[in-house]
């Protein structure tokens, strides 16, 4: 495993974010960045108006994304994730 500093982190994840984004917004949800660094991608719903915080961590080798309820899944499935979160936010 290599070693990265804070700020190569910094930018993967917002890297990974910002697939995710791409994602939501093709399924018609709304988006920003937030928190320090633009760490977190809030996605609100729409009509609902509902709103998820989705991080993108790294464990071990893989990064993946996280938000509330138990929800975690591989960076390489955001498509997939995207489905998740406009059933939930729907």
């Amino acid at each position: 495993m290599s070693v990265v500093g804070g700020r190569e982190i910094a930018e993967v994840r917002r890297r990974h974010l910002a697939v995710l984004a791409r994602e939501v917004g093709a399924r018609g949800l709304s988006w920003r960045f937030a928190g320090p660094e633009e760490s977190l991608l809030s996605v609100t719903g729409p009509r609902t108006r509902r709103q998820v915080m989705v991080v993108a961590t790294l464990f071990g080798d893989e990064w993946y994304y996280l938000w509330p309820g138990g929800g975690m899944a591989g960076v390489a499935d955001a498509a997939e994730v995207a489905e998740r979160l406009t059933r939930m936010l729907g």
